[in-house]
């Protein structure tokens, strides 16, 4: 698993290892954080979801928004325990890229925050990737 080199380097026969998070480690573990709200969100809020991303074109709404939950809950939980990083974050990437197309759907090509455009969502891949390299 990565992250090991970090605990092994810190490990002499005999002793207890100690327990290091690298800067990495912390982004990663905050990707997968947070997918939580949106696992929340998507479950309290089904029908509205399911409208949302019909309304976006992914139809039909409610298996795909089960499937993007089932990917939300295995990059949240791979990436939080470091259990297959890098499969964890081509989950994530794979929803946070579905999510930035489904805004530009529904809002049009706009780039600015304040315009609901995708750059969060592109930016947060975009940190995913970069955790599980």
């Amino acid at each position: 698993m990565k992250g090991t080199e970090s605990l092994s380097a810190s490990y002499t026969e005999g002793s207890v290892p100690e327990f290091m998070l690298t800067p990495i480690d912390l982004l990663r573990i905050l990707c997968g954080v947070w997918f939580l709200p949106h696992l929340i969100g998507k479950i309290r809020n089904f029908e509205k979801a399911t409208k949302t991303f019909e309304a976006a074109g992914l139809k039909p709404g409610k298996p795909v928004i089960v499937l993007t939950i089932a990917l939300e809950f295995l990059a949240a939980v791979g990436m939080v325990f470091n259990i297959h990083p890098r499969w964890a974050a081509a989950c994530a990437v794979v929803v946070l890229l579905g999510a930035a197309y489904a805004v530009v759907r529904i809002n049009g090509p706009r780039w600015r925050w304040q315009l609901m455009g995708p750059e969060y969502p592109i930016f947060w891949a975009l940190a995913c990737i970069v955790s599980a390299l």
